[in-house]
């Protein structure tokens, strides 16, 4: 299935193309801020599945949804909205949308709203193949679903110790050791910025630093290639600068 991403936020861009490559018979075609020119390929029957967006500053999801309807009449192309907000879902259903994701949006999550697509499209294109395996590097539900939880466990001198996501500021590599800073506590952990790096949901924290790791949603300036999160200022590194600033442009 061709599928379009259609999101001003990069950010989203960037996961869901991740989510895209993962599974087998989806290919991405492109990944637009732009829903006129997404309504421009729908209209030439470039797509079969759209991620749409609902609040974005041109046209809304809904809006668009309605466009395409005008346009095409009964499309083909299928629609799953994602957004950060559920006020739209019942609106979004009276469309015929096929599923509505909420961010931030889990692997798992994901692939069952992609699977409620695959049956029509495999009758209406009988060469796809008729039992779907997962690729090696894709997260199974079983081991997906840690992902979408909001802690992780530590380990520290004595102890396995929990840590909610959102209160954690940074974390600050040192050796074999991380202290992870939250607004009342520091918690040092016995392991490497590593294995640290891969347990953090890439949609909420990212690595500025050979030493350092942020949580997005903490940063509160950026100045001269320096993070200010709380009285912390954290440098970005040089092999993580253009990454970085790619994530948070617009």
């Amino acid at each position: 299935m061709r599928c379009l991403i259609v999101d001003d936020e990069p950010l989203a861009h960037a996961i869901l193309s991740d989510y895209i490559r993962k599974v087998p018979f989806l290919e991405l075609v492109g990944a637009t801020t732009s829903p006129i020119d997404a309504l421009t390929q729908v209209q030439r029957g470039e797509v079969d599945m759209v991620f749409l967006d609902i609040q974005m500053p041109e046209l809304t999801g809904m809006q668009f949804l309605k466009l395409v309807e005008r346009a095409v009449g009964e499309s083909k192309c299928r629609v799953i909205l994602t957004t950060a907000y559920s006020t739209y879902a019942l609106e979004g259903y009276e469309h015929n949308v096929v599923d509505y994701l909420l961010k931030p949006i889990s692997f798992e999550r994901f692939y069952k709203a992609v699977q409620k697509v695959f049956p029509p499209i495999k009758a209406e294109k009988p060469d796809i193949p008729p039992t779907i395996a997962l690729p090696a590097n894709t997260l199974t539900t079983a081991q997906a679903e840690p992902a979408a939880k909001d802690f992780i466990f530590v380990k520290t001198e004595y102890r396995l110790q929990r840590v909610d996501l959102n209160e954690i500021l940074y974390c600050e590599g040192l050796k074999d050791y991380v202290s992870i800073y939250t607004p009342t506590d520091r918690i040092l952990t016995l392991q490497t910025m590593k294995s640290l790096d891969e347990k953090l949901p890439a949609n909420q924290f990212t690595r500025v630093h050979k030493s350092y790791i942020v949580a997005l949603n903490r940063i509160e300036s950026i100045e001269r290639n320096r993070i200010f999160i709380k009285k912390a200022v954290i440098p970005i590194g040089d092999t993580y600068r253009d990454g970085f600033y790619k994530l948070i442009d617009g």
